[in-house]
């Protein structure tokens, strides 16, 4: 018998054999039944709660297939940049931060972004000297590639120079050789092990509000893609796994593992969606490249402003690492943001899939996270490997002005979401949270109009590449099920998966493409259960 109805909706369940739904009945965490609304509403029993939807459009609980949930979690509780415009607009926010902080306290932040200032410069440690010469300061820029310390934070750090740069980072130098605050890359790594972590009551804390934060935005999965070595993995784990023991970890959390711990995962006999309905393991994250912003993506040519990037594990290893993997039943999550990084990874995975024996193979496929420049003869190479493209529309529209800038006439393979989806490529959508806004409505937007909220550029940013409103959802939901093996239990709302549904306030179907940004959710059901209800929830 249902535990829960909810009728009078306009249900897209993305499983063709209930098109047309408007009611579903829920039991147990699972859904029970689809179908008209006196057919679900005729299952009901004296206990079945009843939820009139009023008509709103119901869609599966959406998924961002790429998060870095701990590290967000931590960040919303620091210094928030991403709405700076300026330079003075950082430094005041920093002097806000020191005003309220204890002598000796650490402050963070992340979001800002000298590409959208008046004046782009990048800024180094003396533009925050004068403000906190007792308080540690380190920002990271936007894509979390980047960081910006003041001379408190490298002293403490150690960096000097002589210090010199760590395997797979830069320290940036002034003409005498001195660092200029400005970290790329693992250098970053330097400074981080070096800040006093959070107490695991401050952790947990954070993640909670973090998660009623994403309900509201209509979130009820996230695959955490930033598990990193000593630095976060560890705690992040430790937090999923006390906040699933008090059976509060809400969301379906799919978490990778760091590359580097490939052979202990092996040796452990650890496989690719081990786990349960609230946390698996989804395999190991490598990086092949950096960013363009600080102009450390991988590319075949160089970029107008800078070189030709850098590569950031060896392709020899990244291709050890894949067959190793694969052999072991371990999915493996790439992260490639240049042309030539796209590409040096399908030559792997074109040489090294075809070729492993044996009957294990990973419960869900490997992936290339990005995919945000590409060469147009590589675009069809993917499908036919497996290989998911988690992409991220919102970083198209974040990032147009600075890659135009930095690729000219190229600029027109980046983001080349319509050709891979063409060419029949699974795309798996997400934010890259913190990098950009958790809000999967304006990641729809950014994928259907290739603009800006503001509408520019009008007509879209190359807007051969946009994705239909059905595209985009699908993205969200499917997208991610496909991407994690789960596509039995998620994705769509179906009788007998997972009960994971969201209710708006509008339409985004009909209602005209600008407007999606604005749609607010009426209703979040995780797991069967109501975890978020507007104020103007009625039901």
């Amino acid at each position: 018998m249902p535990d829960l109805i909810l009728y009078d909706g306009r249900l897209t369940t993305q499983d063709p054999h209930f098109p047309r739904a408007t009611a579903l009945a829920l039991r147990d965490g699972r859904i029970l039944a689809v179908g008209d609304d006196d057919e679900i509403r005729a299952l009901a029993r004296p206990h079945t709660r009843q939820i009139n939807l009023g008509g709103r459009r119901v869609l599966p609980g959406l998924a961002d297939a790429h998060f870095h949930l701990y590290e967000w979690a931590l960040i919303r509780r620091g210094t928030a940049l991403a709405d700076t415009a300026s330079l003075a607009e950082v430094r005041e926010r920093v002097r806000r931060a020191v005003r309220q902080a204890a002598p000796g306290q650490w402050i963070l932040g992340q979001g800002w972004n000298q590409d959208t200032w008046p004046h782009p410069r990048l800024p180094d440690r003396t533009d925050l000297d004068d403000l906190s010469r007792d308080n540690p300061v380190i920002l990271w820029r936007t894509d979390l590639h980047l960081a910006w310390a003041n001379s408190r934070a490298l002293e403490m750090a150690g960096i000097t120079a002589d210090t010199p740069d760590p395997e797979m980072g830069v320290i940036d130098r002034d003409e005498t050789g001195r660092p200029t605050g400005v970290l790329r890359e693992m250098a970053i790594n330097l400074v981080r092990r070096v800040i006093p972590p959070p107490t695991a009551d401050e952790t947990d804390e954070a993640m909670r509000q973090a998660m009623a934060a994403l309900h509201q935005l209509g979130l009820t999965g996230v695959h955490d893609m930033r598990i990193m070595g000593g630095e976060d993995g560890p705690p992040a784990f430790r937090a999923y796994q006390r906040l699933r023991a008090d059976r509060a970890l809400n969301l379906r959390v799919w978490m990778m593992l760091p590359g580097e711990r490939l052979s202990e995962a092996i040796a452990l006999g650890l496989r690719t969606g081990f786990g349960d309905d609230t946390l698996r393991v989804g395999g190991i994250k490598l990086f092949a490249d950096g960013a363009t912003g600080p102009r450390t993506a991988w590319m075949l040519e160089p970029f107008a402003d800078a070189g030709t990037g850098l590569p950031l594990t060896p392709m020899e290893e990244i291709a050890d690492i894949v067959s190793r993997a694969h052999r072991a039943g371990i999915s493996a999550a790439i992260h490639a943001i240049g042309d030539r990084a796209v590409r040096e990874l399908l030559d792997v995975f074109t040489e090294a899939l075809p070729h492993q024996g044996g009957d294990i193979r990973p419960l869900a496929p490997h992936r290339i996270e990005h995919v945000q420049h590409s060469h147009p003869a590589d675009l069809k190479r993917l499908a036919p490997l497996g290989l998911v493209a988690s992409v991220q529309p919102i970083h198209a529209t974040d990032d147009m002005l600075m890659i135009d800038q930095a690729c000219g006439e190229r600029a027109r393979w980046a983001y080349a979401f319509r050709n891979l989806l063409d060419a029949g490529t699974v795309l798996a959508l997400g934010s890259d949270c913190p990098v950009a806004s958790p809000n999967p409505f304006w990641g729809i937007h950014a994928a259907v109009t290739r603009q800006r909220r503001d509408g520019t550029p009008a007509g879209g940013w190359y807007p051969a590449q946009r994705l239909t409103v059905a595209e985009a959802v699908w993205g969200y939901t499917m997208g991610p099920a496909h991407a994690s093996g789960q596509v039995s239990q998620q994705g769509s709302l179906t009788p007998g998966k997972l009960a994971d549904l969201i209710a708006l306030d509008r339409d985004i179907f009909t209602i005209p493409p600008e407007e999606i940004p604005d749609t607010q959710v009426w209703l979040t059901v995780f797991d069967g259960q109501v975890v978020y209800r507007s104020e103007t929830f009625d039901g």
